[in-house]
């Protein structure tokens, strides 16, 4: 009697636990997985518009640091206005906002190779200035004109991979290579602009320098309090929220398995904390190379303005391209954020040369690092705010 009163007992905890975790899963849209309002602009970006809106829903789409979308556009019948909101940013983890002026460059990629795509003729102007630490009453600023006149219609490779291309945190195949046809032309995505610069890393002895670094940075930038309290309102580990703010870092996006990512999305936040306080030491190093290929997009002056914006459009560019080839692509910048968090701090410049001792030319600033490989998992896209919430 006792034996039957327990399995009884016990059938109706696990009833109650199945019926609670299939709650909890379909709550936190385990299911929903690149759904909901959230992900609408992934899917009705060529929505036809027959005006400039068009070019604003291919922006929007564009990579942005920490998925801050900072971005707002004021449009007319002949030209949009890119305007940074300096209220979206991430503190002193990029005190400078120029990881956000990189994401502008990003979007003005994007909104310049639709232009054709949808009939237009684009002339862009961008504003001149140096950046200077977070303002205390953040507003948005204009750094980008971009005059729009009747063409002729063409599509390219890269607007074709506007809606395809996607972080991908998740670890890439060490074993394949990439052509040196298509590592040419990753080095030849500046064309003849004498700002910009892409040094690509192949050498192992190269990427593992740049991996332990990079693995160093992260840990050093991530125990400082400040940053970490500018960082974690970006994460977005409900699904309820990232449904209502449609921005910031999700665990779709993590670069997790499909089945890991379920598990992370049903633990309580401090079961998560705690995981990522006792992954693998070497993790992120192994994951860096994992890639075959290390890069550095450097400028002339790294708090130039304009020269931000132009990083931004050439990462744009490279993540686009290898989108479009087959591979994925991920930033790595901890060693650059590092940069920032010395100057803002007044602390000598290690990372600085560091940074000139890997290039061999400090004429060139380092201002951007990623990696770039063929994916052995599948990249989720991201959250995006819709066109009425960026135009003003």
């Amino acid at each position: 009697m006792q034996r039957r009163s327990f399995l009884k007992g016990a059938g109706a905890v696990i009833v109650v636990a199945v019926g609670g975790l299939a709650w909890r899963a379909c709550d936190q849209g385990v299911f929903s997985v690149g759904q909901g309002p959230a992900y609408e602009p992934w899917k009705d970006w060529r929505k036809t518009d027959d005006t400039p809106l068009a070019l604003v829903r291919a922006a929007i789409l564009a990579a942005s640091p920490h998925n801050t979308q900072p971005w707002l556009f004021k449009v007319t019948n002949s030209g949009i206005e890119l305007h940074i909101d300096t209220r979206r940013n991430v503190g002193a983890l990029d005190p400078y906002l120029r990881e956000e002026h990189i994401g502008m460059g990003c979007a003005l990629e994007n909104l310049l190779l639709a232009a054709p795509a949808n009939g237009y003729a684009a002339t862009v102007t961008l504003e001149p200035g140096k950046l200077e630490p977070i303002p205390a009453e953040p507003k948005p600023q204009l750094l980008a004109r971009v005059e729009l006149a009747s063409g002729q219609r063409a599509q390219s490779e890269l607007y074709n991979a506007i809606p395809l291309r996607h972080t991908n945190r998740g670890p890439y195949d060490p074993h394949k290579a990439i052509s040196p046809d298509l590592l040419q032309a990753l080095t030849g995505l500046p064309g003849d602009d004498i700002d910009v610069k892409v040094f690509l890393f192949t050498a192992e002895a190269d990427r593992r320098k740049i991996a332990e670094l990079s693995s160093t940075a992260n840990d050093e930038i991530y125990s400082d309090p400040k940053v970490q309290q500018g960082s974690h309102p970006w994460v977005r580990t409900k699904w309820s929220s990232v449904q209502k703010y449609r921005d910031g870092l999700t665990i779709d996006a993590f670069g997790l398995p499909p089945i890991g990512t379920a598990i992370a999305k049903t633990v309580p936040l401090r079961m998560l904390n705690w995981l990522g306080s006792h992954s693998e030491t070497h993790g992120y190093v192994n994951l860096m190379l994992s890639a075959p290929v290390v890069g550095f997009i450097a400028v002339r002056d790294r708090y130039d303005r304009e020269q931000c914006l132009k990083a931004g459009r050439i990462w744009q560019r490279t993540h686009l391209l290898a989108t479009a080839r087959g591979l994925a692509a991920r930033p790595c910048n901890e060693l650059v954020e590092m940069v920032d968090h010395e100057r803002a701090l007044g602390k000598p410049a290690m990372r600085v040369a560091m940074l000139n001792e890997i290039t061999g030319d400090p004429t060139w600033q380092p201002t951007f690092v990623f990696y770039v490989g063929y994916p052995t998992l599948k990249a989720n896209a991201s959250p995006r705010r819709g066109i009425e919430a960026v135009v003003m």
